[in-house]
């Protein structure tokens, strides 16, 4: 019985090899992404745009654990548990209370086929949002806009198929020229403007980057990371102390092809706020992002006619620094 008993005690660590090192190449995925390689097929950048998701290969190597019957592979599960809760579970964390300077903005790429612009817009203003920024404005969509929002934000302004709407007055409105070589002069996707709130001005800058293309020959992202290149210059060389960014940028926070803006830029510290396809979002490219301020947490608000959720952000004034 004893020698039996301690074989038997052997073999509960031995088995299972195979899922104990699919565990640890999880957390090493997870905890290590940046490691990944992202020239040719820009296996990195696919990585991170779904990198959340990873975390649900937890539950089918527990399984084979526990078929297995493996100390060893259930032993190694707790690196992919540690490594995904290092990296997002503080986004699981409650919001801080609201604070005295504070906006909340929203954020929606409206969609240029959107059937309801009208019923799109009373979901936008019934967050209440201080601003709001919208992508893919169409006419005749924008005069509908423009007609809705007016009651609850008297200044707005639209630079090509991008626009702001503010409860506060804005001046100082601008393009933004975020176009990538090869993309014909009618693209325009950017504007900047400042918002004179009573806790101070602020920058803001609406902004649509490139799509990005799963292809056989691998993620076409090299038209949205030059663009946001270019945004991240913009940013860098803003005079004005606070910043707020937002955007349908066609990336995750974790996505490297957005660095230029990730590097100068707080991001959300609570929610996921995954906002697209609407259908069934999996990832967040919607995004809201701070200089000199912190976005203390973000969500989603109910569907609209549009393939995007739309996005509100709480964002602490006079608090935080830009990262890096």
């Amino acid at each position: 019985m004893g020698p039996r008993g301690a074989a038997g005690g052997r073999s509960a660590w031995v088995r299972g090899r195979v899922p104990a090192a699919l565990a640890v190449l999880t957390a090493g995925l997870l905890a290590f992404h940046r490691a990944v390689p992202n020239t040719g097929l820009r296996l990195g950048s696919l990585l991170e745009a779904f990198l959340p998701w990873l975390g649900l290969a937890v539950l089918p190597l527990l399984l084979l654990a526990l078929l297995r019957r493996s100390a060893t592979a259930l032993t190694a599960l707790l690196l992919p548990v540690a490594a995904w809760t290092y990296v997002f579970g503080g986004l699981l964390l409650p919001a801080p209370d609201p604070g005295p300077r504070e906006l909340v903005v929203v954020q929606h790429n409206v969609s240029d086929e959107n059937p309801d612009p009208a019923g799109t817009a009373r979901t936008l203003a019934a967050a209440e949002p201080d601003i709001v920024a919208l992508e893919e404005l169409v006419p005749p969509a924008l005069r509908v806009y423009e007609k809705a929002l007016a009651p609850h934000f008297p200044f707005h302004a639209v630079r090509g198929t991008v626009g702001l709407w503010s409860k506060h007055p804005i001046s100082g409105t601008r393009l933004l020229d975020i176009k990538p070589l090869g993309i014909g002069e009618g693209w325009s996707r950017g504007l900047r403007t400042l918002v004179h709130t009573p806790h101070g001005d602020v920058a803001a800058y609406v902004a649509h980057l490139p799509s990005v293309r799963v292809r056989a020959s691998g993620l076409a992202a090299s038209s949205r990371d030059e663009s946001a290149g270019l945004l991240g210059q913009a940013v860098a060389a803003e005079r004005t102390g606070t910043v707020i960014l937002m955007g349908d940028l066609n990336g995750t926070a974790e996505d490297r092809g957005l660095a230029p803006l990730t590097s100068r830029l707080n991001v959300a510290e609570r929610g996921f706020a995954l906002s697209f396809p609407a259908a069934f979002p999996l990832s967040r490219i919607d995004q809201v992002m701070a200089r000199s301020a912190t976005v203390d947490d973000i969500r989603t608000l109910p569907a609209t006619g549009s393939d995007h959720l739309p996005v509100a952000a709480r964002i602490a004034l006079g608090r935080g620094t830009a990262a890096g």
